[in-house]
């Protein structure tokens, strides 16, 4: 008796979508925003879990994605499964963020790479990585990229969360910089 696999052909991909009624009209207007949110989504977690927080032009949360669940100490994050939920949702910016369940919230070596990374794909793609957060759970500790000054843009229009009063800019392709 032979056993024959089955082969499938992928048709089409499509993206579930839960609404959430707390994350509608939801603006980031600074680091600690964002932290509130990652805070209530993955701070108790006992793994590392990378999120993507997609916004619109006025900073407003329009998608929130568990983007990869590593282990106890390590997340391999991958910028097309980042970019990938951005896009899908429509996102002119990202908050990128993740814990440390040892509590430490410093970023290591890997954690500042690969935010290199997520930032070059971002200006390559025209999707600006706003900050990366770092938690710890049992803590209030945070580390923002941004104030730490790791993530430092070409872009001056974008630099800190300066579109905070929900105002879209006005900016002429070419004027942007890559």
């Amino acid at each position: 008796m032979k056993n024959f696999e089955k082969i499938y052909e992928v048709v089409s991909i499509k993206q579930v979508i839960t609404i959430r009624e707390d994350l509608q009209r939801f603006v980031i207007k600074c680091p600690e925003d964002i932290v509130t949110l990652v805070r209530s989504e993955i701070a108790d977690d006992d793994r590392e879990i990378f999120l993507v927080a997609s916004l619109n032009t006025k900073n407003q949360v329009n998608a929130l994605h568990r983007c990869h669940v590593g282990s106890v100490n390590r997340s391999v994050v991958h910028a097309r499964e980042v970019f990938k939920s951005a896009i899908l949702n429509n996102a002119t910016s990202v908050v990128v963020a993740h814990q440390h369940p040892s509590g430490d919230p410093e970023p290591s070596n890997e954690d500042i790479e690969m935010t290199n990374r997520l930032v070059e794909a971002g200006e390559i793609i025209g999707i600006i990585v706003m900050d990366h957060i770092i938690v710890a759970p049992e803590t209030r500790d945070y580390t923002s990229f941004r104030e730490e000054g790791y993530i430092h843009e070409k872009q001056e229009l974008f630099n800190g969360f300066d579109q905070s009063e929900g105002q879209e800019l006005d900016v002429e392709e070419d004027e942007m910089e890559f």
